[in-house]
């Protein structure tokens, strides 16, 4: 069922998900040059609204089991959960928009502004073999990114099924048949999804910064090294300030 999903974009090369250019400069690598934007989780609404950037507040995304997974939901749904888990609760998504687009996305695990911040990294993947102007990062290839449990995939394919089986004729396409209508209640740039309106598990789905492309994901954490917030950039602003024009990569 899972790869009954993908059925109108899985392009994407995973091989190719593990490094990205961000930029090239100095040797070694440095998480500064990853993002620019970390101050976005410190400002309150009203500093936003002095820096050009509108925040949504969509609501909270239900994880079942803890497991986060960052991803484009059409492109690469089965994308596999971030090495570092958090507990199972109801965490609260916010978008900053500028420019007439989503820049950045963030959930909130405890308040606080964060003592440090880290690349958020799948199992496997490691830091210290990244090279300047490299990243991990996930690939959108259908203009979307979200936050959603690991657990929730499983509910997208009992929704595709559903569906499937009401128009048992049809080649069902997840956007057009499912997502598409949530989506259109907001204009299209973000819905709070849930595949099965009487299980728990939703995805938050917003659009992403300037649609296709590879995007970074960040942990905030506190001294002690728990999570505070994941925040992920899509480089349409820089040093959280939404007046001035990012810098030409």
């Amino acid at each position: 069922m899972r790869n009954r999903i993908m059925r109108a974009a899985r392009l994407l090369l995973c091989a190719a998900s593990v490094h990205a250019p961000v930029s090239a400069s100095a040797a070694g690598w440095d998480i500064g040059k990853a993002s620019s934007n970390f101050e976005l989780a410190a400002l309150s609404d009203s500093e936003l609204s002095g820096r050009s950037i509108e925040v949504i507040h969509m609501g909270n995304v239900e994880l079942t089991s803890g497991r986060i997974v960052a991803a484009d939901p059409l492109a690469q749904p089965d994308r596999p959960a971030f090495a570092r888990m958090v507990s199972p609760g109801e965490y609260p998504v916010t978008l900053y928009q500028a420019r007439g687009r989503i820049a950045a996305a963030s959930m909130r695990f405890a308040e606080g502004k964060p003592d440090h911040w880290e690349l958020a990294v799948l199992p496997g993947q490691d830091t210290a073999t990244l090279k300047d102007g490299e990243i991990f990062g996930y690939p959108v290839d259908a203009g979307l990114g979200c936050y959603m449990d690991a657990d929730t995939l499983d509910l997208m394919g009992e929704r595709e099924a559903q569906v499937q089986a009401q128009k048992p004729d049809a080649d069902v396409n997840y956007y057009d048949d499912v997502l598409a209508s949530d989506l259109n209640a907001d204009k299209g740039a973000y819905a709070l999804h849930r595949p099965v309106a009487d299980k728990k598990g939703n995805v938050a789905v917003f659009r992403s910064g300037w649609g296709d492309g590879f995007y970074p994901v960040f942990w905030g954490l506190d001294k002690d090294g728990h999570p505070l917030v994941l925040l992920t950039d899509f480089s349409v602003i820089e040093n959280a300030d939404g007046r001035r024009e990012p810098k030409v990569q």
